[in-house]
């Protein structure tokens, strides 16, 4: 007969190997000072599903039948998905006048009309959201053709992104005429227009499943933002590669302003905007990633 205790112990060999384990398939990082938070935080998926100790979940996430779906509640678990419309304004701003107009620029003179955006990491929606909010009101975009990605590790945060309805905390530095001409009032919260949401597409993506993160093709613009703090050095270096690779010469990458890309990667150069400063992909980078 099995006893469950309301807290079960991890050891230090138990938290390496689940450690070791998510690490290994998302790159989120935990030193051994915070053994207690996977402990607090798994413990109750070893009660639900009537594991003994913490090797057995670690078998259970490699082995089980049902491994996909546990995968799925580790990360909702691990993971923390603060986030708000209209978050630092200098670099939306730089964004939306001088990083959009320039590329229309350079796109409009080899005939193009279309301009694509990954926002990597968008938990519960309300950055892609707010790019597509921002485009609809530039007019260096009126008449393209627009699309933004947002994706995200976590299935639950997906959920609500798709769902598209958001509670005050949300709106904390959103300009109040955004929330009137874009959304609606909806059992107590807001609901997203349809106008913003056609132009959004929500997908679940680990930033480490190289081959799916190729299937996106290749990008104008990559918001990742508040993200990558959650890596060590060498998965901070895969994951601004992959970007890297996914950007068109010319394109830029936008991080948190707490995030650089120093003693991480020599690849892109800083450019300094009249707003921000931002990342750019060379314009004379060749095909493959390589430069000259």
């Amino acid at each position: 007969m099995l006893i469950f205790s309301p807290e079960i112990p991890m050891s230090l060999e138990e938290f390496r190997l689940l450690r070791d384990f998510v690490y290994q398939y998302c790159g989120l990082h935990f030193s051994e000072d915070s053994r207690y938070i996977l402990e607090k935080r798994l413990g109750r998926r070893l009660q639900h599903l009537r594991l003994n100790n913490y090797k057995d979940y670690y078998y259970y996430l490699r082995y089980n039948a049902a491994r996909d779906q546990e995968l799925t509640e580790l990360i909702n678990l691990l993971t923390t998905n603060e986030t708000y419309f209209f978050r630092e304004e200098f670099q939306l701003r730089s964004f939306s006048e001088e990083i959009v107009p320039e590329i229309c620029r350079r796109k409009q003179e080899k005939g193009e009309r279309r301009i694509r955006i990954w926002s990597a990491g968008c938990s519960t929606g309300e950055e892609p959201y707010t790019i597509a909010m921002l485009l609809l009101e530039n007019r260096a975009v009126q008449g393209w053709q627009i699309e933004i990605i947002g994706t995200d590790i976590s299935q639950r945060v997906l959920q609500v992104a798709r769902k598209g309805l958001y509670g005050e905390s949300s709106f904390r530095s959103t300009p109040e005429r955004y929330r009137q001409r874009h959304f609606r009032p909806q059992d107590g919260k807001w609901l997203i227009d349809d106008s913003v949401k056609r132009l959004v597409t929500i997908s679940h993506l680990n930033l480490f499943d190289r081959p799916r993160v190729a299937l996106l093709g290749r990008m104008d613009i990559i918001f990742c933002r508040n993200v990558i703090i959650y890596f060590d050095l060498p998965a901070k270096k895969r994951v601004v590669e992959t970007f890297y690779q996914r950007l068109n010469p010319g394109g830029y990458l936008l991080l948190g302003h707490s995030e650089s890309l120093m003693n991480i990667t020599t690849l892109y150069e800083l450019k300094h905007l009249q707003h921000d400063m931002v990342y750019q992909k060379p314009l004379d980078d060749l095909p493959g990633g390589l430069k000259p």
